[in-house]
């Protein structure tokens, strides 16, 4: 018996199926084909597969047919289809099915080739399983915030990862502000047979609109004024792996033409370059914005909605999940600590019951800047409820006029009442903690001036503990 992976070819077109098998061939691979669903069937209950590759139209049935059979008998099995050429919303059905990926007609064998050697990847063992059993048990290894929390939100969002991490269907997640979307979008490919390859990050609201293109797509030199070497694009830059959009709602209109095309022809055309050049990424994308209404009002393209939306993740906020703040607290503290070379602070049950009230909206970002400030003021080695200052935040959200506050009760969302995180809550509260930062270091720069630079000194007459004076002066930036 064959030790080699072995493809299902289901196609009613013996050159197709010749043409196919001979490129698998040429990559070490054995194939079986089937020229019907009946006999993909058979085929199927006979023997083990590493991918099935299908055609659309089938004499006795729908591509699709078989791509939902597979997901409920072989759901192990990534299963690819091939369509006509420009027929999106065919491919969109079956990866909506739970298709891996799709190949248009006429074939490219290089697009075919990559599809091949990715889903074989998959099957053969894509470290899935690891990495989500290393992101719940806070063991998860690339640098920075832990996708943390045992809820049954956080555990859903979990699974539902998992069963992404499978195929190569763009997926769009959304969420409010400081969620952790791109946390999201880094264990799905973490998680997926493309873990292996770059995963590139790209902010649509932060590159000037006439730079958009070069940057995305790239150019080749003299192709305009100061372009004097040719350059690759950040859709280029992330060949083999993820490309990752974030805040795509800010992508202008004539950019969105054109990543259309991207995802749809599986390839682009850097400026001043005169034919298309192949690419083989996977498109994740998010934004906190409501697409939908985008669509609705003509500032986002309905087109490149549905093709980017093929599957949706929504990353619940923390207000929803509560009982990880614990959790995801204590991860927090011992990052923050660990970054300073101190001992992590002990957070007091009244502060942890005060935090699980709070109504937080600007989300884990927000629960990691009040412990930020908390480690700081803090001068007995705990935080207690007064360091949070919880309820300054609240008031401060509500005298801006998009919050509540009701006396004690400022910093807790009424029963029942849905909380509204806007993006402009946030942006209050990140002018309020600039303008706080900015006297802060005035002051401890004047005091550590008083004292000659001598921080216990200097830590007495601010009436903080040397502890807490070193940690900010850090912070700052003063040193």
């Amino acid at each position: 018996m064959s030790l080699k992976p072995t493809v299902l070819i289901v196609d009613d077109e013996p050159d197709l199926i010749e043409l196919v098998s001979l490129t698998l061939g040429r990559m070490n691979l054995a194939s079986a084909s089937a020229r019907d669903l009946a006999g993909a069937r058979a085929q199927l209950a006979a023997q083990s597969f590493g991918l099935c590759l299908t055609d659309m139209r089938l004499p006795d049935g729908d591509g699709l047919d078989l791509v939902a059979y597979i997901q409920a008998q072989h759901p192990e099995l990534p299963v690819a289809v091939i369509t006509a050429h420009g027929n999106v919303e065919s491919a969109v059905r079956a990866l909506k099915l739970g298709a891996f990926d799709f190949v248009s007609k006429p074939l490219d064998l290089g697009v075919l080739r990559k599809l091949v050697a990715t889903a074989v990847k998959l099957a053969a063992g894509a470290p899935a399983a690891a990495v989500l059993e290393a992101a719940e048990t806070g063991a998860y290894a690339y640098s920075g915030p832990r996708l943390m929390g045992r809820s049954r939100a956080m555990t859903a969002l979990r699974e539902l990862i998992g069963r992404v991490s499978r195929s190569q269907a763009p997926v769009h997640i959304t969420g409010e502000s400081g969620t952790g979307k791109e946390l999201v979008a880094r264990l799905i490919h973490d998680s997926g047979a493309r873990a292996d390859c770059p995963f590139v990050p790209v902010n649509c609201g932060a590159i000037p609109s006439e730079l958009m293109e070069s940057e995305l797509f790239g150019h080749k030199r003299g192709s305009f004024t100061g372009a004097v070497a040719d350059k690759k694009g950040l859709v280029q830059s992330a060949e083999g792996g993820t490309l990752f959009l974030d805040e795509i709602a800010d992508l202008p209109l004539h950019m969105q033409v054109k990543l259309l095309r991207v995802i749809q022809e599986k390839a682009l055309r850097p400026i001043g370059e005169q034919r298309e050049v192949p690419i083989d990424v996977r498109v994740l994308s998010a934004t906190h914005k409501p697409l939908a209404e985008l669509v609705a009002q003509g500032r986002f393209r309905e087109d490149l909605y549905y093709r980017i939306n093929v599957i949706e993740i929504q990353v619940p906020p923390l207000r929803e999940h509560p009982d990880d703040i614990p959790e995801l607290a204590g991860n927090i503290l011992a990052r923050l600590s660990a970054r300073i070379g101190l001992r992590a602070p002990q957070i007091t049950p009244e502060a942890y019951a005060a935090l699980q009230r709070y109504a937080f909206p600007g989300n884990v970002r927000e629960l990691e800047n009040i412990l930020e400030r908390a480690v700081a003021l803090s001068a007995s080695g705990q935080i207690d409820v007064h360091d949070l200052q919880l309820r300054a935040l609240s008031a401060a959200t509500a005298a801006a006029g998009l919050g509540q506050a009701d006396g004690a009760n400022a910093n807790v969302a009424p029963a029942g009442s849905a909380v509204l995180a806007s993006s402009a809550s946030v942006g209050t509260s990140a002018a309020l903690e600039d303008q706080l930062e900015s006297i802060e270091r005035d002051a401890i720069i004047k005091a550590l001036e008083q004292t000659r630079y001598n921080k216990t000194a200097a830590a007495r007459l601010l009436g903080m503990s040397f502890r807490a004076l070193r940690y900010r002066v850090k912070k700052l930036g003063i040193e």
